[in-house]
């Protein structure tokens, strides 16, 4: 076997791993689903109604998503990120971002 061939065999069995672990749509869906209802899980009963707006793909390690609601028991409209460690599944909230801290 020439020593082209070789070499490309070999560069090819080296690649194929990282290859075959690129994430389908599925698997990228399944993830940004997975990520809004824990996120949504983890502000429990601090909002009215939240909604999470989920990263697409986050980072290389998190997911991403802000976490939006009414305030329980007030009148004003909080978020807070959320982070979603990918490897473990778990998630941590960030402190109670106000509509005027957001704009600036």
């Amino acid at each position: 076997m020439p020593l082209r061939i070789r070499c490309l065999t070999l560069a090819a069995l080296v690649l194929a791993p990282a290859f075959a672990h690129a994430s389908s749509g599925d698997a990228w869906e399944q993830m940004r689903a997975d990520v809004s209802k824990k996120c949504i899980a983890a502000v429990g009963g601090s909002m009215e109604k939240p909604k999470a707006v989920v990263d697409p793909f986050g980072s290389e390690h998190f997911g991403l998503a802000l976490v939006s609601g009414k305030a329980k028991g007030a009148k004003a409209t909080i978020t807070r990120i959320c982070v979603y460690d990918k490897k473990t599944r778990t998630v941590e909230l960030g402190s109670e971002l106000t509509k005027d801290m957001l704009k600036n």
